[in-house]
């Protein structure tokens, strides 16, 4: 049975990221497009994908992995996760600055833009919190809640970005993969419970 379920599960997984990548390929928006377009699109095609991927890390929820190798794999994600956000908005700024300028400053029309640039800048902040962790010297469930409440603006708002935009993704797959997504930050905080050891240091500290 186990190896029965962890086949389904990576199954579903390369389908479901591999069915966005197929339908992205063959997307009208890509037809006569610059370089810079493509791989902006194909970027954050990648990066929704690698949404999908690291809370289910995260969570050692992936079969197969084992925890150090995952914590590794997660690290290197997340790496790859802000490359591929900064290929997205570097190609979209050298397609259309005066857009992107409008996205940056929220004095873009559309709401697309607004939820893409916060969760652009919650990606900066966990993976910055990431990066500074030991020196911050931050006790374990603080560093886990400050994280996980960063990640979750970061999957939040980039599955807001992508349902509101029409853009390379198709709608089916592109709602598939946003559904999956979500689902796997649902399921990844739910077994984490970041909030379980800050309430009992809290709990602690009345007492004294």
């Amino acid at each position: 049975m186990a190896v029965l379920r962890a086949i389904l599960i990576w199954s579903a997984i390369v389908g479901v990221i591999g069915a966005s990548l197929v339908v992205a390929a063959g997307s009208e928006y890509l037809a006569y497009r610059s370089p810079a377009y493509v791989a902006a699109g194909f970027a954050g095609v990648t990066a929704l994908a690698l949404l999908l991927v690291q809370p289910l890390l995260a969570a050692r929820l992936l079969p197969g992995i084992p925890m150090q190798a995952g914590r590794r794999i997660h690290r290197w994600t997340g790496v790859a996760l802000v490359l591929a956000i900064a290929v997205h908005v570097v190609g979209l700024w050298i397609t259309s600055p005066p857009d992107m300028v409008d996205a940056l400053t929220f004095t873009a029309p559309t709401a697309f833009s607004a939820f893409g640039v916060v969760a652009m800048w919650a990606l900066i902040a966990a993976a910055l919190l990431a990066g500074i962790r030991q020196k911050l010297r931050l006790r374990p469930q603080v560093w886990r809640l400050g994280h996980t409440m960063a990640a979750s603006i970061v999957v939040v708002g980039s599955v807001a970005h992508a349902i509101l935009i029409e853009g390379t993704m198709g709608t089916e797959s592109k709602t598939l993969m946003c559904a999956a997504a979500i689902g796997a930050w649902a399921l990844a905080v739910g077994r984490l419970k970041p909030w379980t050891g800050v309430r009992r240091g809290w709990r602690r500290q009345s007492r004294q």
